[in-house]
């Protein structure tokens, strides 16, 4: 397969495969996604205790026989587990899905909290999200306990602002080793990535491909990203796809991306994303940049997300 097999190195000095295998959504198709991304080749699964797919990517690994340290696995601590006594068992929850003692990376999913206790997302009678009064650093605070004790090799954050992220920085002890946040050519967000990349947080990008997701209401009523015609000229010249070279395009500043799909072909052509852009073709691409945000639960959510960031309509 026609794949560079790019990796990066985490702030740990861990190596992170440039291509994740995302499994967010189509939950029980995802044991049949998994093993057939392990089996064309990805070592890089990225999941969360939110998705319900802790227990099909932990039955994929386990049915591949591929050895646990050949695969690279990433998820996330969900909102309602932000209080620091919550942190550590929400963790250990999401080992006994996996079937594995540690993870390769933990990210604290969002930095607001819901409300305390079994449900994940815990509403009033009229509807509306309960939240927390944790402070996310207290959070963070139990999650640097977690890396201390081995239970996951990094830690990092996800959907956390520049501003967010220097609070981390001020007042606690270990820096994230990665930030993910939604980031594809409509959406660059070059300020952000070189800061977080300053600081020493990889930035791991999650909906590569934009408004290709159907759930993204906001990015139904304009022609696709993996369509645009820049990414679609520079596509023919290496007989790849406009999504590859979406891809590709990440890989090239040092990011990595998480695709996510059901189909065998895609998931195979998605790897073969991981493929050498000219810097004349970077420089193409970074023309088509919108500033289009299309995931944003800012209403939804109780919290204020990306404040100050590219993209964000208040």
């Amino acid at each position: 397969m026609a794949t560079l097999n790019t990796k990066f190195k985490l702030n740990t000095g861990a190596e992170i495969p440039a291509v994740g295998f995302g499994t967010w959504q189509d939950k029980d198709a995802q044991e049949g996604a998994v093993t057939e991304a392990l089996k064309a080749g990805y070592t890089h699964i990225d999941t969360a205790h939110i998705y319900g797919t802790e227990p099909a990517v932990g039955a994929a690994i386990k049915k591949s026989g591929i050895p646990r340290s050949k695969i690279f696995i990433t998820t996330k601590l969900w909102n309602n587990a932000h209080h620091p006594d919550d942190v550590e068992p929400a963790l250990d929850a999401s080992l006994a899905d996996l079937g594995t003692d540690y993870v390769d990376l933990y990210l604290m999913h969002w930095p607001v909290a819901f409300g305390r206790g079994d449900t994940m997302t815990p509403k009033d009678p009229n509807g509306k999200i309960i939240n927390g009064d944790t402070d996310y650093v207290d959070t963070w605070k139990a999650m640097e306990k977690t890396f201390k004790k081995g239970k996951a090799k990094a830690i990092g954050i996800s959907n956390f602002s520049r501003q967010e992220t220097e609070r981390l920085l001020q007042e606690t002890d270990v820096v994230p080793a990665a930030n993910q946040i939604e980031v594809h050519p409509y959406l660059q967000q070059t300020e952000a990535c070189e800061w977080f990349k300053s600081k020493g947080i990889h930035v791991q990008q999650y909906s590569p491909f934009g408004n290709q997701n159907q759930i993204y209401s906001k990015g139904q009523n304009m022609p696709k990203l993996i369509d645009d015609p820049t990414l679609i000229a520079i596509a023919h010249a290496h007989g790849k796809n406009g999504a590859q070279v979406a891809l590709a395009w990440g890989i090239a500043h040092g990011r990595s991306v998480l695709p996510k799909s059901k189909t065998p072909s895609r998931i195979r052509e998605n790897l073969e994303g991981d493929f050498r852009l000219e810097k004349a073709e970077v420089e193409k691409v970074a023309g088509v940049d919108k500033g289009l945000r299309f995931s944003d639960p800012s209403a939804t959510f109780g919290w204020r997300f990306f404040g100050g960031e590219d993209g964000k309509v208040e």
